[in-house]
């Protein structure tokens, strides 16, 4: 083979292309039918927070059968929970009597009911007292500030720093036998906790530039605070509230339970576990079970209702 031919085939060699691979198989897209649904792929929360509804739901169910036991059977039963038969004595659960009788042979079903209205009463009174002072308190704080502040503000932690039970306890040894002394009891020492939220929210309003624009424009303190301040802090007030009820209501039954709340002869859920307690030296445990088990549904219920998503997390 001569140069010319050699050079010849060499361009022709150099000059072709090397097969192509061929391109990979395409997966088929899925069809419309076959894709999951975005709508009905659960969210990464929901397993999380089923558990949490279900309590809620159960907290609020037994809490409106509470309710409706306080407030529907002095309507619907017949016995008066005040009727004393000594003949009879304590007697267990029974037909006539589903929570049996105390010492004294009055009916427990229809006492029970007539003493958890009268602690719900005095809890949501004294709660709503509450919230009214620590409003009031906080508010004034936060739009006078300056020294005031600054005093008042320790004046609410020295407060703070006492026992909310000691505290009544105190409040309570001037003004004791009547319901009304029981809601003040409540209002007086559980208004701290109020004071500071709504005095923080005010403080932190002040600061925003439609605040300071209205200031501006002739808007007074007062108004500020009834068409600013309020409507924002309506549902944590709300929510603060509540929280203190469960708080009322173990207060009160402590005072009556000691003998500086309401009166023996009246029934609430504190006087029926000071006589339940007497009574179960003789035997009479339902005395004590039925207003202790009531006592215990009710914070139980109230606090699971209530309970942030922080926490049921």
């Amino acid at each position: 083979m001569n140069s010319e031919t050699l050079r010849t085939h060499t361009t022709l060699t150099a000059g072709r292309r090397a097969p192509e691979a061929p391109p990979p198989a395409r997966r088929p897209l899925p069809s419309r039918q076959s894709r999951p649904s975005r709508q009905f792929r659960p969210s990464r929360g929901a397993h999380d927070a089923t558990p949490g509804r279900a309590v809620r739901i159960l907290c609020a169910t037994v809490l409106a059968a509470l309710v409706a036991y306080a407030v529907l059977v002095p309507i619907l039963f017949t016995v008066d929970p005040f009727l004393v038969d000594y003949s009879t004595g304590a007697q267990g659960p029974s037909p006539a009597h589903p929570f049996g009788t105390d010492v004294a042979g009055r009916d427990l079903f229809s006492r029970s009911a007539a003493g958890l209205r009268v602690s719900l009463i005095a809890a949501i009174a004294g709660a709503a007292g509450a919230v009214v002072i620590g409003t009031a308190a906080g508010a004034t704080c936060a739009m006078v500030g300056g020294r005031f502040d600054r005093w008042c503000m320790r004046g609410v932690d020295a407060l703070n720093a006492v026992p909310h039970l000691l505290l009544g306890i105190v409040v309570a040894s001037f003004f004791r036998g009547s319901l009304l002394a029981i809601v003040m009891v409540v209002a007086v020492t559980h208004w701290t906790q109020t004071a500071r939220l709504v005095r923080s929210e005010i403080l932190t309003l002040r600061a925003q530039d439609h605040v300071r624009a209205a200031v501006s424009q002739g808007f007074t303190r007062l108004q500020l605070v009834r068409h600013l301040g309020l409507p924002r802090l309506g549902g944590q007030l709300g929510v603060a509230a509540g929280l203190l009820v469960p708080h009322a209501v173990w207060h009160e039954s402590t005072l009556t339970f000691i003998g500086l709340g309401l009166p023996p002869h009246q029934p609430s859920l504190g006087s029926l576990l000071q006589l339940g307690q007497e009574a179960l030296l003789s035997g009479a445990w339902w005395s004590i079970a039925v207003p202790a088990g009531l006592l215990v549904l009710v914070t139980v219920c109230l606090a699971g209702l209530l309970r942030s998503p922080a926490g049921r997390s």
